[in-house]
């Protein structure tokens, strides 16, 4: 059964959960308090990471072809919902370029690296893990995707494998605690070529795969994309194939 938290990516690696609601609080607001647990990372010098609230810098004149309002909506009238679950049947199906299309979306760059090991990846409690138990396999894909009129989504899916279910159970539930560190995605900048973006956590989603576990998330790396979009993106992406 598929798990949902909501995180906050800290400057020192770690990735703290919010609360149990793939981002949602139940009261206050996820941006103030991702704000503030940077800050507190950051000794309290109040020092921002990009993508905390919605548009960043690079992206714009990266992906200048995404002003072309080009893209083709292959759902038309269909709610966000909707949209989310005819595209997660895309992404089963190996069928990227579909899964965009039915939520509005193009595919504007994509980096793939498969790694037999997972340790140079990780940090805190998870490296500690993955150091008494190595990962099998490591796949880790980089996506930004977008509406054609000028607002980007970076998206990032890693696959951790493992000998056993029963491994993957024990490091999902390292992987899962506030703090615990992470397997980090690929580095957005080397691979995309945007500069200024930073997944902040808050939208992501994970799923068990066989022996792997199966973490994704999405941020705005240009012009605006509100939650709710950003959040079924990570949805849509950890059910598309790593490569």
């Amino acid at each position: 059964m598929a798990t949902e938290t909501g995180w906050v990516t800290l400057p020192d690696g770690r990735r703290v959960k919010l609360n149990d609601g793939g981002g949602k609080k139940k009261s206050g607001g996820v941006v103030a308090a991702a704000a503030a647990a940077v800050a507190i990372a950051a000794g309290g010098s109040g020092a921002a990471v990009s993508g905390l609230a919605g548009s960043s810098s690079g992206a714009g004149s990266v992906f200048a072809e995404n002003v072309a309002a080009d893209v083709v909506d292959a759902l038309p009238g269909r709610t966000l919902s909707q949209r989310t679950a005819k595209a997660r049947d895309s992404a089963k199906k190996g069928n990227r370029k579909e899964s965009w299309s039915r939520m509005k979306m193009k595919e504007l760059r994509h980096k793939f690296e498969h790694e037999a090991e997972c340790l140079s990846a990780s940090s805190g409690k998870v490296r500690e893990f993955l150091a008494r138990t190595p990962c099998t396999s490591l796949d880790r894909m980089l996506l930004a995707v977008g509406d054609g009129h000028g607002n980007v989504a970076v998206v990032s899916v890693v696959r951790v494998g493992f000998k056993s279910a029963k491994q993957r159970n024990s490091f999902q539930d390292v992987e899962t605690v506030q703090g615990s560190g992470d397997v980090r995605p690929l580095e957005i900048s080397l691979a995309l070529g945007i500069t200024g973006v930073s997944f902040t956590g808050l939208n992501y989603r994970d799923r068990r795969d066989k022996n792997a576990l199966v973490v994704a998330e999405a941020d705005t790396a240009a012009g605006h994309l509100d939650g709710p979009t950003l959040k079924a993106l990570a949805d849509v992406a950890r059910f598309m194939p790593v490569a």
